[in-house]
């Protein structure tokens, strides 16, 4: 098990290994970021995009919540971290490509299918039920599709959840307008930790293949 002080002799490694050997790459990074990929991923512990894509910094802009959700569009007053960290990326960025990174075991797709924390107080689970209420149709749709909650069907709402996120993606005016004219360009992908395998979605036939 990791602890801070594990952490800190990860960063002396980091420090003495990888920053020494690409000091130019980190004086360049220094200047600014022009990454061409944004990804969405969940915040799980096992699904790190950076490894799963063997990039390296300052090549991709990453966003990580409880099961890869983006909200819809909703222009009010409110706190909007997902939606702030998308604005700054297409339109500021002017990142070419957008990636929902679904994945395997994932705890908030669970939740959201189950429905355990629906009736749960602040502290045991109010706000995951919240957040996940994005997915509350989908839940819908996978229990009509599937005698029980059974593998198959925590599956089918991992493939859900990355479905609901590119469709509240295309609520957002500026996702709409440069994807309309060529400059964006939106993708769905599911990593299977038991496998090791990546699986693209083709939304035409609404299906994940393997990458």
């Amino acid at each position: 098990m990791i602890r801070f002080t594990d952490l800190i002799d990860g960063y002396r490694r980091f420090r003495n290994r990888d920053w020494s050997s690409e000091r130019d790459r980190w004086a360049e990074l220094a200047e600014g970021q022009s990454p061409k990929v944004m990804v969405i991923a969940c915040s799980d512990s096992r699904v790190d995009p950076s490894q799963i894509f063997d990039a390296r910094p300052g090549e991709m802009f990453v966003v990580r919540n409880v099961a890869n959700l983006v909200p819809p569009y909703e222009p009010d007053h409110a706190y909007h971290g997902v939606s702030a960290a998308l604005e700054f990326a297409v339109t500021q960025l002017e990142v070419q490509e957008v990636l929902v990174l679904g994945h395997g075991s994932c705890g908030g797709c669970a939740a959201a299918l189950t429905g355990q924390f629906d009736d749960a107080d602040h502290g045991e689970g109010h706000f995951i039920a919240t957040w996940v209420d994005m997915l509350k149709d989908a839940r819908a749709a996978v229990r009509a599709r599937h005698d029980g909650l059974d593998d198959a069907a925590f599956l089918a709402m991992e493939h859900e959840a990355v479905k609901v996120s590119l469709a509240n993606l295309r609520t957002f005016p500026w996702v709409i307008e440069r994807e309309r004219d060529g400059r964006l360009t939106l993708h769905g992908g599911h990593f299977s930790i038991s496998e090791g395998l990546l699986y693209v979605l083709d939304e035409a036939e609404g299906k994940f293949r393997p990458a």
